[in-house]
């Protein structure tokens, strides 16, 4: 299976992307450094090979959510390498609409299991699609912000981007 990747700039600076011929595999969320998206994508590392072309549109969605528009990301994914629990939740995660949230618990019930609220954190944590993926759309049920790979200040300043007030 060949996998192909991009790196491209926005407004709150450079994100990477992998993909297979299935679909998206991974993404960074914004790095200050294009190298730094890179490298936490895996180039060098894994036998990718670059290609603009197939990242065009994806790019051009980035860019326009990093300007504040409101927009959805309808891509193919690739999640061969996800458990069916974490496909599962990440399935239910990408349906939360721009510029709402849900909680865990909520989407530990919508995939049939109320009591999986820590394992569904678990599988947020895995996610190798942020906000194509929109974890950082899942907060606490009491409305605190819980949980991001990139820091609570980062979940805040995507919801916020969203519209979407958080508590201090």
């Amino acid at each position: 299976m060949e996998l192909y990747y991009s790196v491209f700039k926005t407004a709150a600076g450079w994100i990477a992307a992998l993909a297979s011929d299935k679909g998206l595999v991974k993404n960074t969320l914004p790095q200050v450094e294009k190298q730094k998206a890179l490298f936490l994508l895996g180039i060098p590392g894994i036998d990718a090979i670059p290609n603009l072309r197939m990242f065009a549109e994806l790019a051009n969605r980035f860019v326009d959510y990093f300007n504040g528009m409101r927009i959805a990301f309808p891509d193919e994914l690739d999640m061969s390498a996800a458990s069916p629990f974490q496909r599962d939740v990440w399935q239910t995660t990408r349906s939360i609409p721009w510029g709402e949230t849900r909680s865990y618990k909520w989407i530990a019930e919508q995939i049939g299991k109320p009591e999986a609220v820590r394992a569904a954190g678990h599988a947020l944590g895995k996610n190798p699609l942020p906000i194509i993926i929109p974890c950082h759309r899942v907060i606490g049920s009491n409305g605190n912000l819980t949980g991001f790979s990139d820091g609570l200040g980062a979940k805040k300043q995507l919801l916020e981007l969203e519209g979407i007030p958080t508590k201090p």
